[in-house]
């Protein structure tokens, strides 16, 4: 087992390998061919090839940041978009790298048309290495273990990707330990499906111990408990957790770039704000603002801010989540809700203070109560700022259950660093035109927990 996952990842280096060398040389052409020949001060030979490999660390950064290498993890169209959207960004730092280096601004319609080769590139390279890697390696075996909570929407999840995930059988825990270690022997894995801790402690440590892949969903104290801090002053491992939520200079720092970030954003958003406010007067000659009473940290109360997507009345019979088709929203805010046009005057929320750019996303006090009365934990989400993005956005969506949005938020909580913030909101713009992360709940859904 061990031998087939050292190929595996030798087999993905070098397709990721590829696709960013062929990139790469893409770009050697044109500096070549055109940037290198406008430029008053040509570099020497060996500025030109670390200006090259520069191109090639910049398109490595974006692109396992966006996950855009991740063969056979993510869907080929995931895949694309991740990766061209790789390209653009660093397509545009490197334009500007050139524009530094001549001292002005050169015709950027050489490097446009290699963005076009470059996606040419990527949809031919998306498409073989996945066939490669599907010949080589197909869906992993799985087996679910399972107790008082019935796996089946994991089950439906994991089983929609039918080319990474084969979840053939399940078994209760109530078969007994000793028959379901006879029936683990027969699958490549498992997966450890919301046990209690004692229970779910005996399979995890069997796994370990017979070198089993195990899949696990975490509960909350598993959380908490990957912020721990290692403490090595004994010869008794310790884990410390501070449960303090940020330090002071994690808050410092967090608030300027806030502060430098959202003012900036204002000024450059601001043109856009004026249509969509214009836009959402002349539909209805409704308010073009929605305020709100949210949560923030410590459960203080603060006023949001977003354009109104819903028509004047839309909450007179009390306050519930939009679904997929809610009849509440009207044309102009279905087109400003998917481009999450709405948000933006949050912004404003942010550069005063009551929110942050990134954080856990802020709820009403009614939703809070009712999501508290299931889920006593949820109140944890408060000891940080909410924020305009946050961690659920990124890694969930808008209908990701309460209990898994909590998880995602205290990851974020226990893990917080500065280059996790950038890195959350670099992936912000990946999911920007994702339709399913503003899609809304099922439509039977009436409240915030079902």
């Amino acid at each position: 087992m061990s031998k087939r996952e050292d190929y595996k990842r030798t087999i993905v280096f070098c397709l990721a390998s590829i696709v960013i060398i062929a990139q790469a040389l893409v770009f050697a052409y044109i500096w070549y061919d055109h940037y290198r020949e406008l430029i008053f001060q040509p570099f020497w030979r060996k500025g030109n090839w670390v200006l090259i490999l520069l191109y090639a660390l910049i398109n490595l950064l974006f692109s396992k940041m966006y996950g855009g290498l991740k063969v056979g993890y993510l869907k080929r169209i995931d895949v694309i978009y991740s990766l061209v959207l790789a390209t653009i960004c660093t397509n545009v730092v490197v334009y500007f790298q050139i524009t530094l280096i001549n001292r002005w601004f050169l015709d950027p319609r050489r490097l446009i048309e290699a963005t076009f080769i470059d996606i040419v590139i990527i949809i031919a390279w998306t498409f073989g290495s996945q066939y490669i890697y599907s010949k080589l390696y197909g869906a992993r075996k799985l087996l679910v273990i399972y107790g008082d909570r019935d796996p089946h929407d994991l089950i439906q999840k994991m089983n929609a990707r039918k080319d990474k995930y084969d979840i053939s059988r399940k078994v209760h825990i109530s078969l007994g330990e000793k028959e379901i270690y006879k029936i683990m022997k027969e699958y490549e894995g498992v997966i450890i499906w919301d046990l209690p801790s004692q229970i779910r402690n005996q399979y995890l440590k069997y796994c370990f111990a017979h070198s089993i892949r195990c899949y696990v969903t975490p509960k909350i104290s598993d959380v908490i408990l990957t912020g721990t801090d290692r403490i090595h002053l004994f010869d008794t491992p310790l884990l410390m957790s501070r449960n303090m939520g940020l330090s002071a200079e994690q808050r410092f720092v967090k608030r300027s770039m806030d502060l430098v970030i959202s003012g900036i954003g204002i000024i450059i958003s601001s043109p856009i704000m004026l249509i969509v406010a214009l836009a959402v007067k002349l539909y209805d000659k409704g308010p073009v603002f929605y305020r709100q009473e949210r949560l923030t940290f410590k459960g203080k109360p603060f006023k949001i801010f977003k354009f109104r997507s819903m028509c004047v009345d839309s909450e007179k019979n009390g306050a519930r989540l939009a679904s997929k088709h809610d009849s509440r929203i009207t044309p102009v805010g279905h087109v400003i809700r998917n481009l999450h046009l709405d948000e933006l005057p949050q912004l404003f929320n942010v550069f005063l203070g009551d929110m942050s750019l990134v954080g856990p996303r802020p709820e009403r006090k009614e939703i809070m109560r009712e999501y508290q009365r299931e889920i006593p934990e949820f109140y944890y989400r408060l000891k940080v700022k909410a924020g305009l993005t946050g961690y659920a956005q990124v890694y969930g969506k808008y209908n990701t259950t309460p209990y898994d949005k909590l998880k995602l938020d205290l990851f974020y909580i226990e893990n917080y660093s500065v280059l996790l913030d950038i890195k959350l909101i670099f992936m912000t713009v990946k999911i920007f035109f994702q339709k399913e992360t503003s899609e809304g709940v099922d439509d039977d859904q009436k409240n915030a927990l079902k």
